[in-house]
Protein backbone atom coordinates (compact mmCIF):
# COMPACT_ATOMS: atom_id res chain seq x y z
CA UNK A 1 0.00 0.00 0.00
CA UNK A 2 1.57 3.49 -0.89
CA UNK A 3 1.67 6.47 1.07
CA UNK A 4 -1.44 8.52 0.54
CA UNK A 5 -1.08 12.46 0.17
CA UNK A 6 -2.50 13.09 3.62
CA UNK A 7 0.23 10.98 5.28
CA UNK A 8 3.12 12.91 3.46
CA UNK A 9 1.22 16.47 4.28
CA UNK A 10 1.02 15.49 8.00
CA UNK A 11 4.38 14.35 8.12
CA UNK A 12 5.82 17.45 6.67
CA UNK A 13 3.94 19.82 9.70
CA UNK A 14 5.76 17.58 12.19
CA UNK A 15 9.41 18.19 12.64
CA UNK A 16 11.00 14.69 13.31
CA UNK A 17 14.49 16.80 14.90
CA UNK A 18 14.68 17.90 18.62
CA UNK A 19 11.25 17.75 19.14
CA UNK A 20 9.68 17.49 22.68
CA UNK A 21 7.27 15.56 24.52
CA UNK A 22 5.08 19.19 24.32
CA UNK A 23 5.67 19.03 20.81
CA UNK A 24 4.44 16.00 20.13
CA UNK A 25 1.60 16.54 22.45
CA UNK A 26 0.48 19.45 20.68
CA UNK A 27 0.82 18.08 17.64
CA UNK A 28 -1.58 15.36 18.77
CA UNK A 29 -4.31 17.30 20.18
CA UNK A 30 -4.39 19.95 17.11
CA UNK A 31 -4.62 16.33 15.03
CA UNK A 32 -1.60 17.90 13.50
CA UNK A 33 -0.22 14.13 13.02
CA UNK A 34 -1.35 10.89 14.13
CA UNK A 35 0.93 8.58 17.08
CA UNK A 36 0.98 5.99 14.08
CA UNK A 37 3.12 8.39 11.74
CA UNK A 38 5.00 9.70 14.89
CA UNK A 39 6.03 6.05 15.80
CA UNK A 40 6.47 5.20 12.38
CA UNK A 41 8.48 8.83 11.52
CA UNK A 42 11.12 7.95 14.38
CA UNK A 43 11.56 4.02 13.28
CA UNK A 44 12.21 5.52 10.14
CA UNK A 45 15.08 7.61 10.63
CA UNK A 46 17.16 5.04 12.84
CA UNK A 47 16.25 2.58 9.55
CA UNK A 48 17.47 5.45 7.09
CA UNK A 49 20.57 6.61 9.27
CA UNK A 50 21.71 4.54 12.28
CA UNK A 51 23.40 1.34 9.90
CA UNK A 52 24.40 3.00 6.63
CA UNK A 53 26.10 5.71 8.76
CA UNK A 54 27.77 3.02 11.09
CA UNK A 55 26.57 4.98 14.20
CA UNK A 56 25.42 1.44 15.37
CA UNK A 57 23.37 2.97 18.44
CA UNK A 58 20.09 0.99 17.85
CA UNK A 59 20.24 -2.97 18.09
CA UNK A 60 16.43 -4.12 17.82
CA UNK A 61 13.39 -2.22 17.06
CA UNK A 62 10.09 -2.98 18.75
CA UNK A 63 8.04 -4.85 16.05
CA UNK A 64 4.91 -4.02 18.14
CA UNK A 65 5.37 -0.70 18.46
CA UNK A 66 3.33 0.19 15.22
CA UNK A 67 0.16 -1.60 16.84
CA UNK A 68 0.59 0.30 20.69
CA UNK A 69 0.40 3.74 18.41
CA UNK A 70 -2.27 2.78 16.81
CA UNK A 71 -4.45 1.67 20.02
CA UNK A 72 -3.02 5.15 21.44
CA UNK A 73 -4.74 6.47 18.29
CA UNK A 74 -8.11 4.99 18.69
CA UNK A 75 -7.98 6.03 22.55
CA UNK A 76 -7.80 9.94 21.41
CA UNK A 77 -10.73 9.80 18.68
CA UNK A 78 -12.90 8.29 21.42
CA UNK A 79 -11.82 11.48 23.25
CA UNK A 80 -9.35 10.18 26.15
CA UNK A 81 -7.35 12.54 27.73
CA UNK A 82 -3.31 12.07 26.90
CA UNK A 83 -1.40 10.58 29.50
CA UNK A 84 1.88 12.36 30.89
CA UNK A 85 4.23 10.84 28.23
CA UNK A 86 1.28 9.24 25.72
CA UNK A 87 2.94 8.77 22.53
CA UNK A 88 6.29 9.54 23.11
CA UNK A 89 8.97 7.31 21.73
CA UNK A 90 11.35 5.48 24.16
CA UNK A 91 15.34 4.11 23.03
CA UNK A 92 16.06 2.01 26.14
CA UNK A 93 19.36 0.48 26.64
CA UNK A 94 19.89 -3.07 26.83
CA UNK A 95 20.14 -3.57 30.19
CA UNK A 96 16.43 -2.81 31.26
CA UNK A 97 14.34 -5.59 31.45
CA UNK A 98 11.67 -6.13 28.25
CA UNK A 99 8.91 -9.13 28.38
CA UNK A 100 8.45 -8.74 24.76
CA UNK A 101 11.89 -7.95 23.66
CA UNK A 102 15.23 -9.65 24.16
CA UNK A 103 17.59 -8.45 27.05
CA UNK A 104 21.36 -9.54 26.57
CA UNK A 105 23.35 -6.27 28.61
CA UNK A 106 25.57 -6.09 25.58
CA UNK A 107 26.52 -9.90 25.97
CA UNK A 108 26.41 -12.69 24.15
CA UNK A 109 25.72 -14.89 27.00
CA UNK A 110 22.16 -13.31 27.23
CA UNK A 111 22.27 -13.42 23.38
CA UNK A 112 17.88 -13.68 22.68
CA UNK A 113 16.95 -13.74 26.27
CA UNK A 114 13.49 -12.90 27.37
CA UNK A 115 12.96 -11.74 30.93
CA UNK A 116 9.66 -12.94 32.29
CA UNK A 117 8.80 -8.97 32.95
CA UNK A 118 9.39 -5.52 32.63
CA UNK A 119 11.26 -4.21 34.89
CA UNK A 120 9.69 -1.34 37.02
CA UNK A 121 10.76 1.79 35.12
CA UNK A 122 10.03 0.10 31.88
CA UNK A 123 6.56 -0.44 33.40
CA UNK A 124 5.69 2.60 34.64
CA UNK A 125 6.87 4.15 31.62
CA UNK A 126 4.34 2.29 29.21
CA UNK A 127 1.76 3.18 32.20
CA UNK A 128 2.31 7.10 31.48
CA UNK A 129 1.37 6.22 27.72
CA UNK A 130 5.20 6.01 26.35
CA UNK A 131 5.86 3.85 23.19
CA UNK A 132 9.30 1.73 23.68
CA UNK A 133 10.63 2.00 20.14
CA UNK A 134 13.91 0.31 20.37
CA UNK A 135 16.48 -1.23 22.37
CA UNK A 136 20.34 0.43 22.35
CA UNK A 137 23.43 -0.85 22.15
CA UNK A 138 25.45 -0.71 25.51
CA UNK A 139 29.05 -1.67 27.00
CA UNK A 140 28.95 -5.43 27.52
CA UNK A 141 27.74 -6.18 31.24
CA UNK A 142 28.40 -1.96 31.39
CA UNK A 143 31.84 -2.47 32.21
CA UNK A 144 33.56 0.30 30.30
CA UNK A 145 33.35 4.24 31.02
CA UNK A 146 35.04 4.98 28.14
CA UNK A 147 33.29 3.22 25.01
CA UNK A 148 30.29 1.68 23.95
CA UNK A 149 31.44 -2.10 22.26
CA UNK A 150 29.13 -5.12 23.12
CA UNK A 151 29.67 -8.95 21.92
CA UNK A 152 26.36 -9.27 20.50
CA UNK A 153 26.64 -5.63 18.05
CA UNK A 154 30.04 -4.35 17.76
CA UNK A 155 31.04 -0.67 18.79
CA UNK A 156 28.46 2.46 18.90
CA UNK A 157 30.34 5.28 17.51
CA UNK A 158 29.73 9.50 18.52
CA UNK A 159 26.38 10.81 16.33
CA UNK A 160 29.06 14.49 16.67
CA UNK A 161 31.70 12.60 14.89
CA UNK A 162 31.46 9.03 13.71
CA UNK A 163 35.41 8.47 14.61
CA UNK A 164 34.56 9.19 17.66
CA UNK A 165 33.41 7.68 21.14
CA UNK A 166 30.42 8.26 22.94
CA UNK A 167 31.44 7.65 26.27
CA UNK A 168 30.00 4.22 27.97
CA UNK A 169 28.14 2.02 28.61
CA UNK A 170 24.66 3.89 27.80
CA UNK A 171 26.78 5.29 24.56
CA UNK A 172 23.52 3.58 22.11
CA UNK A 173 20.93 5.55 24.03
CA UNK A 174 22.74 8.69 24.10
CA UNK A 175 23.92 8.36 20.43
CA UNK A 176 20.25 7.85 19.15
CA UNK A 177 18.36 9.92 21.16
CA UNK A 178 21.05 13.01 20.15
CA UNK A 179 20.25 11.75 16.30
CA UNK A 180 16.86 12.31 16.78
CA UNK A 181 16.24 8.53 16.62
CA UNK A 182 13.57 8.98 19.54
CA UNK A 183 12.80 11.37 22.32
CA UNK A 184 13.13 9.46 25.70
CA UNK A 185 16.72 8.13 26.37
CA UNK A 186 16.99 5.58 29.28
CA UNK A 187 20.77 4.48 30.53
CA UNK A 188 21.91 3.36 33.83
CA UNK A 189 24.75 4.34 35.71
CA UNK A 190 27.16 2.64 38.29
CA UNK A 191 30.07 5.14 38.03
CA UNK A 192 29.37 7.44 34.85
CA UNK A 193 27.41 5.70 32.32
CA UNK A 194 24.45 8.03 32.23
CA UNK A 195 26.30 11.50 33.12
CA UNK A 196 29.17 10.45 30.74
CA UNK A 197 27.50 9.69 27.20
CA UNK A 198 25.05 12.31 27.93
CA UNK A 199 28.33 14.93 28.24
CA UNK A 200 29.69 13.24 25.13
CA UNK A 201 26.35 14.03 23.42
CA UNK A 202 25.23 16.93 23.85
CA UNK A 203 22.39 15.88 26.21
CA UNK A 204 20.69 15.88 29.73
CA UNK A 205 21.74 13.26 32.00
CA UNK A 206 19.86 12.63 35.85
CA UNK A 207 21.79 10.45 38.28
CA UNK A 208 19.46 10.17 40.85
CA UNK A 209 20.07 9.39 44.57
CA UNK A 210 20.45 5.89 45.19
CA UNK A 211 16.77 5.21 46.52
CA UNK A 212 14.90 7.84 44.46
CA UNK A 213 14.69 5.27 41.68
CA UNK A 214 13.79 1.59 41.22
CA UNK A 215 16.69 -0.77 39.77
CA UNK A 216 14.22 -3.80 39.60
CA UNK A 217 14.87 -6.09 36.21
CA UNK A 218 18.01 -3.70 35.46
CA UNK A 219 20.54 -6.16 34.58
CA UNK A 220 23.23 -5.03 37.65
CA UNK A 221 27.18 -4.37 37.45
CA UNK A 222 26.95 -2.94 41.08
CA UNK A 223 23.72 -2.72 42.72
CA UNK A 224 25.23 -0.81 45.62
CA UNK A 225 26.35 1.72 43.10
CA UNK A 226 23.67 0.87 40.01
CA UNK A 227 21.29 3.31 39.34
CA UNK A 228 18.55 3.87 36.20
CA UNK A 229 17.16 7.28 34.41
CA UNK A 230 16.91 9.27 31.68
CA UNK A 231 19.06 10.86 29.48
CA UNK A 232 16.85 13.87 27.14
CA UNK A 233 17.73 16.47 24.77
CA UNK A 234 15.79 18.87 27.43
CA UNK A 235 15.95 19.64 31.01
CA UNK A 236 12.39 20.00 30.88
CA UNK A 237 11.79 16.45 29.51
CA UNK A 238 13.98 15.03 31.50
CA UNK A 239 12.19 16.37 34.48
CA UNK A 240 8.76 15.22 33.04
CA UNK A 241 10.24 11.45 32.50
CA UNK A 242 11.63 11.79 36.38
CA UNK A 243 8.14 12.65 37.24
CA UNK A 244 7.22 8.88 35.62
CA UNK A 245 10.17 6.57 36.80
CA UNK A 246 11.00 8.04 40.43
CA UNK A 247 9.18 6.51 43.13
CA UNK A 248 8.85 3.09 45.32
CA UNK A 249 8.44 -0.03 44.74
CA UNK A 250 8.58 -2.88 46.92
CA UNK A 251 10.94 -4.97 45.07
CA UNK A 252 13.74 -2.08 45.45
CA UNK A 253 14.16 -1.98 49.32
CA UNK A 254 16.02 1.25 48.61
CA UNK A 255 13.02 3.07 47.59
CA UNK A 256 11.94 2.71 51.12
CA UNK A 257 13.56 6.47 51.52
CA UNK A 258 11.74 7.72 48.75
CA UNK A 259 8.65 8.04 50.84
CA UNK A 260 9.93 10.70 52.83
CA UNK A 261 11.26 12.79 50.26
CA UNK A 262 8.13 12.53 47.57
CA UNK A 263 8.45 15.38 44.92
CA UNK A 264 4.76 15.59 43.26
CA UNK A 265 6.72 17.42 39.99
CA UNK A 266 9.73 17.65 39.07
CA UNK A 267 8.91 20.21 36.28
CA UNK A 268 6.85 22.66 38.73
CA UNK A 269 10.21 24.62 40.09
CA UNK A 270 11.13 25.24 36.09
CA UNK A 271 11.95 28.86 35.76
CA UNK A 272 14.71 31.23 34.06
CA UNK A 273 15.47 32.90 37.16
CA UNK A 274 15.85 29.71 38.96
CA UNK A 275 19.26 30.63 39.87
CA UNK A 276 19.07 34.02 41.28
CA UNK A 277 20.94 33.96 44.56
CA UNK A 278 21.75 30.12 44.41
CA UNK A 279 24.87 29.63 46.20
CA UNK A 280 27.28 26.60 43.53
CA UNK A 281 30.80 25.91 45.16
CA UNK A 282 33.68 24.90 42.19
CA UNK A 283 35.66 22.03 42.76
CA UNK A 284 38.60 22.74 41.76
CA UNK A 285 40.32 19.48 43.06
CA UNK A 286 38.43 17.31 41.09
CA UNK A 287 40.03 18.07 37.40
CA UNK A 288 43.18 16.82 37.15
CA UNK A 289 45.04 19.87 35.77
CA UNK A 290 47.97 17.70 34.47
CA UNK A 291 45.95 15.87 31.75
CA UNK A 292 42.88 18.01 31.53
CA UNK A 293 42.38 19.48 28.01
CA UNK A 294 42.68 23.13 27.83
CA UNK A 295 39.62 23.88 25.42
CA UNK A 296 37.54 22.17 28.13
CA UNK A 297 38.89 24.59 30.84
CA UNK A 298 38.22 27.24 28.83
CA UNK A 299 34.39 26.48 27.93
CA UNK A 300 34.03 25.57 31.82
CA UNK A 301 35.32 29.05 32.93
CA UNK A 302 32.78 30.67 30.71
CA UNK A 303 30.12 28.38 32.18
CA UNK A 304 31.21 29.47 35.50
CA UNK A 305 30.75 32.97 34.18
CA UNK A 306 27.31 31.98 32.72
CA UNK A 307 26.10 30.79 36.14
CA UNK A 308 27.12 34.08 37.85
CA UNK A 309 25.09 36.59 34.87
CA UNK A 310 22.10 34.58 36.14
CA UNK A 311 22.12 35.41 39.27
CA UNK A 312 24.62 32.80 41.32
CA UNK A 313 26.66 32.98 43.86
CA UNK A 314 30.01 31.38 42.72
CA UNK A 315 32.46 29.85 45.84
CA UNK A 316 35.43 29.73 44.17
CA UNK A 317 37.41 27.66 44.73
CA UNK A 318 35.54 25.23 47.44
CA UNK A 319 37.46 22.38 49.68
CA UNK A 320 36.29 19.27 51.07
CA UNK A 321 38.60 18.03 53.77
CA UNK A 322 40.94 15.49 52.98
CA UNK A 323 38.84 14.95 49.59
CA UNK A 324 41.84 12.88 47.63
CA UNK A 325 42.04 10.71 50.40
CA UNK A 326 38.50 9.83 51.18
CA UNK A 327 37.98 9.37 47.00
CA UNK A 328 40.62 7.13 47.26
CA UNK A 329 39.22 4.80 50.01
CA UNK A 330 35.72 4.63 49.17
CA UNK A 331 34.98 0.59 49.43
CA UNK A 332 35.01 -0.16 45.19
CA UNK A 333 34.23 -3.86 45.54
CA UNK A 334 33.06 -6.14 43.36
CA UNK A 335 29.41 -7.74 43.84
CA UNK A 336 28.60 -8.70 40.65
CA UNK A 337 29.36 -12.33 40.59
CA UNK A 338 26.54 -12.25 43.71
CA UNK A 339 24.39 -9.36 41.72
CA UNK A 340 24.17 -11.11 38.36
CA UNK A 341 24.11 -14.65 39.36
CA UNK A 342 20.95 -13.31 41.52
CA UNK A 343 19.28 -11.88 38.15
CA UNK A 344 20.25 -14.75 35.79
CA UNK A 345 17.97 -16.72 38.36
CA UNK A 346 15.21 -14.91 37.31
CA UNK A 347 15.51 -15.70 33.98
CA UNK A 348 12.71 -18.82 33.03
CA UNK A 349 13.92 -19.24 29.34
CA UNK A 350 17.62 -19.71 30.31
CA UNK A 351 18.91 -23.25 29.68
CA UNK A 352 22.77 -22.44 29.09
CA UNK A 353 24.03 -19.76 31.44
CA UNK A 354 22.86 -19.64 34.80
CA UNK A 355 26.06 -18.20 36.56
CA UNK A 356 28.73 -15.64 36.05
CA UNK A 357 31.17 -18.66 35.94
CA UNK A 358 29.58 -19.95 32.89
CA UNK A 359 29.89 -16.83 30.48
CA UNK A 360 33.68 -17.50 31.82
CA UNK A 361 33.67 -21.36 31.22
CA UNK A 362 31.70 -20.84 27.60
CA UNK A 363 33.65 -17.76 26.49
CA UNK A 364 30.72 -16.27 25.74
CA UNK A 365 32.20 -12.56 26.45
CA UNK A 366 34.72 -10.34 24.47
CA UNK A 367 37.74 -11.02 25.27
CA UNK A 368 39.05 -7.60 26.23
CA UNK A 369 36.81 -8.17 29.02
CA UNK A 370 38.51 -10.89 30.59
CA UNK A 371 40.15 -9.21 32.98
CA UNK A 372 36.97 -7.20 34.62
CA UNK A 373 35.49 -11.00 34.89
CA UNK A 374 38.35 -12.34 36.51
CA UNK A 375 37.64 -9.76 38.71
CA UNK A 376 33.60 -10.84 39.02
CA UNK A 377 34.98 -14.02 39.77
CA UNK A 378 37.97 -12.69 42.96
CA UNK A 379 34.58 -13.22 45.29
CA UNK A 380 33.99 -16.56 45.95
CA UNK A 381 30.09 -17.52 44.66
CA UNK A 382 29.10 -18.44 48.43
CA UNK A 383 30.62 -14.77 49.90
CA UNK A 384 27.39 -12.65 50.10
CA UNK A 385 28.17 -8.75 49.68
CA UNK A 386 27.59 -8.25 53.14
CA UNK A 387 29.96 -11.04 54.39
CA UNK A 388 32.71 -9.47 52.20
CA UNK A 389 35.64 -7.99 54.48
CA UNK A 390 34.90 -4.99 54.68
CA UNK A 391 31.40 -5.29 53.83
CA UNK A 392 30.26 -4.46 49.67
CA UNK A 393 27.00 -2.81 50.79
CA UNK A 394 25.21 0.66 50.74
CA UNK A 395 25.92 3.98 51.69
CA UNK A 396 24.89 3.67 55.11
CA UNK A 397 26.64 0.25 55.96
CA UNK A 398 29.68 1.27 54.31
CA UNK A 399 31.81 3.84 56.34
CA UNK A 400 34.36 4.93 54.10
CA UNK A 401 31.22 5.54 51.23
CA UNK A 402 29.31 7.50 54.60
CA UNK A 403 32.64 9.63 55.34
CA UNK A 404 33.32 10.60 51.94
CA UNK A 405 29.36 11.37 52.09
CA UNK A 406 29.50 13.09 55.30
CA UNK A 407 32.42 15.15 54.24
CA UNK A 408 30.99 16.05 51.40
CA UNK A 409 27.58 17.64 52.95
CA UNK A 410 29.24 19.36 55.84
CA UNK A 411 31.13 21.45 53.44
CA UNK A 412 27.82 22.40 51.72
CA UNK A 413 26.23 22.73 54.88
CA UNK A 414 29.79 24.92 56.37
CA UNK A 415 29.36 27.17 53.25
CA UNK A 416 25.88 27.21 52.80
CA UNK A 417 25.97 25.56 49.34
CA UNK A 418 23.37 24.52 47.11
CA UNK A 419 25.05 22.13 44.99
CA UNK A 420 28.67 21.78 43.58
CA UNK A 421 29.73 22.13 40.01
CA UNK A 422 32.42 20.98 37.93
CA UNK A 423 33.27 19.65 34.07
CA UNK A 424 31.33 16.43 33.88
CA UNK A 425 34.40 15.30 31.77
CA UNK A 426 37.63 17.08 31.69
CA UNK A 427 38.41 15.98 28.31
CA UNK A 428 36.71 15.84 24.82
CA UNK A 429 35.44 12.53 23.54
CA UNK A 430 38.37 10.21 22.23
CA UNK A 431 38.50 8.72 19.21
CA UNK A 432 37.11 5.37 18.15
CA UNK A 433 40.21 3.16 18.85
CA UNK A 434 42.08 5.44 21.63
CA UNK A 435 42.81 3.89 24.88
CA UNK A 436 45.65 6.10 26.23
CA UNK A 437 44.83 9.37 26.11
CA UNK A 438 43.59 10.95 29.40
CA UNK A 439 39.86 10.17 29.56
CA UNK A 440 39.44 13.36 31.88
CA UNK A 441 36.11 11.34 33.30
CA UNK A 442 34.87 13.05 36.38
CA UNK A 443 31.63 11.39 37.16
CA UNK A 444 32.76 8.55 39.10
CA UNK A 445 34.59 10.41 41.74
CA UNK A 446 31.59 11.53 43.80
CA UNK A 447 27.92 10.45 42.89
CA UNK A 448 28.31 6.97 43.19
CA UNK A 449 30.23 6.06 46.00
CA UNK A 450 27.73 9.16 48.01
CA UNK A 451 24.70 7.83 46.38
CA UNK A 452 24.39 11.90 46.17
CA UNK A 453 21.97 12.79 42.21
CA UNK A 454 24.31 14.71 40.07
CA UNK A 455 22.72 15.67 36.64
CA UNK A 456 24.69 16.95 33.59
CA UNK A 457 24.22 19.73 31.00
CA UNK A 458 25.33 20.75 27.86
CA UNK A 459 28.18 23.39 28.89
CA UNK A 460 29.33 23.61 24.92
CA UNK A 461 31.61 22.47 22.35
CA UNK A 462 35.60 22.28 22.10
CA UNK A 463 37.68 21.44 18.32
CA UNK A 464 35.55 19.93 15.48
CA UNK A 465 32.08 20.32 17.22
CA UNK A 466 32.52 18.21 20.09
CA UNK A 467 30.30 18.67 23.14
CA UNK A 468 31.20 18.98 26.55
CA UNK A 469 28.92 18.85 29.89
CA UNK A 470 28.48 20.47 33.09
CA UNK A 471 28.14 18.18 36.20
CA UNK A 472 25.46 19.41 39.06
CA UNK A 473 25.96 17.31 42.22
CA UNK A 474 23.65 17.97 44.90
CA UNK A 475 22.56 16.69 48.25
CA UNK A 476 20.65 13.32 48.61
CA UNK A 477 17.32 14.12 46.94
CA UNK A 478 17.43 17.20 46.10
CA UNK A 479 16.79 16.19 41.81
CA UNK A 480 13.98 18.75 42.10
CA UNK A 481 16.59 21.46 43.10
CA UNK A 482 18.99 20.15 40.46
CA UNK A 483 16.58 20.39 37.57
CA UNK A 484 15.49 24.30 38.59
CA UNK A 485 19.02 25.42 38.09
CA UNK A 486 19.84 23.58 34.82
CA UNK A 487 17.31 24.60 33.49
CA UNK A 488 17.93 28.06 34.20
CA UNK A 489 21.51 27.44 33.22
CA UNK A 490 20.19 25.81 30.26
CA UNK A 491 17.62 28.27 28.75
CA UNK A 492 20.37 31.00 29.05
CA UNK A 493 22.57 29.61 27.31
CA UNK A 494 20.75 27.17 24.98
CA UNK A 495 24.04 25.32 23.73
CA UNK A 496 22.13 21.97 22.55
CA UNK A 497 22.53 21.58 18.74
CA UNK A 498 21.38 18.71 16.54
CA UNK A 499 24.51 16.64 14.88
CA UNK A 500 24.78 17.77 11.64
CA UNK A 501 25.16 14.15 9.87
CA UNK A 502 21.39 13.07 11.23
CA UNK A 503 18.90 16.09 9.42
Amino acid sequence: MGTTHAQVKETIDFSFTETTIEDIHFALSSKTISCEAITQGFIDRINKYDQISNLNAVIYINPNAANKAKQIDKELKQGTELKPLQCIPVILKDNFDTADMPTEAGSIALQGSIPPDDAFMVKKLREAGAIIIAKSNMGEWAFSPNNTISSTHGETRNAYDLGRVPAGSSGGTASAIAANFGVIGIGSDTGNSIRGPSSHLALVGMRSTIGATSRDGIIPLLLNRDVGGPMLRTVKDTAKVFNVVAGFDPADPTTQAYLKHQVTDYSSNLSKDGLQGIRLGVLREIVDDTTADQEVLKVYEQALKDLAAQGAVIVDPITIPNFAALTKATGFCSRFRYDLNNYLNTLTNNQDIKTLQDVVDQKKHRPENAGSLKWGLSVPANVTPAQQTPPCVDVEGDPRRKTLLDAVVSTMDSLKLDAIVYPTWSNPPRKIGDSQSPSGNNSGKVAPHTGQPAITVPMGYVRHGLPVGLQILGRPFSEDKLFQYAYAYEQATLHRKAPLLFP
